[in-house]
């Protein structure tokens, strides 16, 4: 009978063990190596700059908010008067400036197309249809508020007022004395949310922002287009498209 030798009984046969081991550490490697994916970081030093120029696109739905006078009820024979939406088109440039880690002050100064639209319905299934085809320029200062970036994106909030102006008022003006009268200024509170995908060369920064005119733009008339209306205000809900 052999002799038992504590030797021989650990004897793991160390060349065949030392190749399992490298072939259990080259499957953790490369399952590790599959499970973290390198991603580049782009404009990496983008908010070290004070200033950023950009310019965008958008479109608008946009109304008016049908404020009703006394004559509504006791002299107009319409018995619903309304702005539906419509959509429009605008253009304009970005000028953003850096505060810090999480704020900015934004400038979008831009030009609109609008084609908002008054209908008046009447007894009878008949009605009719005021149109307001006006370009505008428009003036927003806004305050964003920015997440911390992920890699090449993040999220931001921004909200404050805008100034505009009508510029075809002219134009208008010669349209006859019995179409619906609006005023030429505006002052609006605009909010919204939007996202920022940094890329190679440029930021592009798709945005909802929603506006609300504090302004009546509604100009008193005698004739049938004006008769039951009192106010007439401001309400768009608008799609950008940034690069900056």
């Amino acid at each position: 009978m052999d002799t038992a030798y504590v030797r021989r009984r650990i004897n793991l046969h160390w060349p065949q063990a030392l190749i399992v081991c490298l072939l259990l550490s080259s499957c953790c490697l490369s399952a590790h190596a599959q499970g973290y994916k390198y991603v580049r970081k782009h404009l990496e030093r983008y908010d070290d700059k004070t200033i950023h120029y950009g310019f965008f696109f958008a479109a608008p739905v946009t109304r008016f908010s049908v404020g009703y006078s006394p004559a509504f009820v006791t002299s107009d024979s319409a018995y619903r008067i309304y702005s539906p939406n419509t959509g429009s088109f605008r253009v304009g440039f970005v000028v953003n400036t850096f505060l810090d880690d999480r704020w900015d002050l934004r400038l979008t100064p831009s030009v609109s197309l609008f084609s908002r639209e008054v209908k008046y319905d009447y007894p009878g299934g008949t009605s009719r249809t005021e149109t307001r085809e006006s370009t505008w320029l428009d003036f927003p200062l806004l305050l964003k508020y920015k997440s911390e970036r992920r890699n090449n994106s993040r999220m931001y909030l921004l909200a404050g007022g805008a100034f505009s102006v009508e510029t075809n008022v002219r134009r208008r003006e010669n349209q006859g004395a019995s179409r619906l009268s609006t005023n030429t200024m505006d002052l609006a509170v605009e909010y919204g949310v939007g996202f920022e995908q940094f890329f190679e060369f440029f930021k592009l920064a798709p945005e909802l922002r929603f506006s609300h005119g504090l302004l009546n733009l509604y100009r008193p008339g005698t004739n049938a287009a004006s008769l039951g209306i009192n106010r007439l205000t401001t309400h768009s809900v608008t799609l950008y498209l940034n690069f900056e």
